[in-house]
């Protein structure tokens, strides 16, 4: 089986690690990773791990335009920031038009940036109350 990403490869290293350590022989994750690479027709770990970063989905990029709901509204807008968060991304979003964010007819806030936090599918984990990810990026489709 060919490896698909980092994630996978740091998997297996781990996966080798607790099956030698099962067996009375102990290795550091390091050493674990090296073998891995090694398995897989690299040199050592960098080369496998700029490989499979490099074979990756490309998720968004800073200055792209993106569309949306946040809160319940439709959004379109440009990223101004995005950083890698565990298995999400933090991500800022400076918006084409404000979006009201209250849905009361008493009161409002206007919004001209928004930030959150979502998955590789473009979903928030965060919830609003009535169960909708509170932000949702319409994402392209692959090849795009």
């Amino acid at each position: 089986m060919t490896l698909q990403s980092v994630a996978e490869a740091k998997s297996q290293a781990k996966a080798l690690r607790t099956a030698l350590a099962g067996e009375g022989t102990q290795i550091s994750h390091a050493q674990a990773l090296e073998i891995i690479a090694r398995q897989n027709g690299a040199r050592d770990w960098n080369t496998l791990h700029a490989r499979l970063a490099r074979a990756e989905p490309r998720f968004l990029q800073i200055n792209e335009q993106v569309r949306g709901r946040y809160l319940g509204q439709d959004f379109t807008g440009r990223i101004v920031a995005l950083s890698k968060a565990g298995r999400h991304y933090d991500i800022s979003i400076q918006l084409d038009e404000p979006i009201d964010t209250v849905r009361f007819e008493s009161f409002s806030n206007l919004r001209r940036r928004i930030s959150g936090v979502v998955g590789a599918d473009g979903r928030s984990p965060r919830k609003t109350s009535d169960g909708v990810p509170q932000l949702v990026l319409v994402l392209p489709a692959h090849g795009e």
